[in-house]
């Protein structure tokens, strides 16, 4: 059995734009091998996920207020 558990949240929300969920940040097919996959395969996407996330957030990020009224 894998010592690396999956990252998921319970949000199983694939965006449209970018192909991840929205929860976890795995791909579908991400989600659907990782039982499957071995550590080294888990640990490689366990890796890029603070990236992905961060690229969502930043994607989808709101202006301030501040920021609106300047325009």
């Amino acid at each position: 059995m894998s010592r690396i558990k999956s990252p998921c949240v319970k949000i199983c929300v694939v965006h449209s734009g970018t192909g991840f969920c929205v929860g976890c940040h795995r791909t579908p097919e991400e989600i659907g091998r990782w039982v499957r996959m071995s550590d080294a395969e888990r640990e490689e996407i366990m890796a890029a996920l603070p990236a992905r996330a961060h690229a969502h957030k930043a994607a989808h990020a709101r202006p301030s207020r501040r920021r609106r009224a300047r325009g």
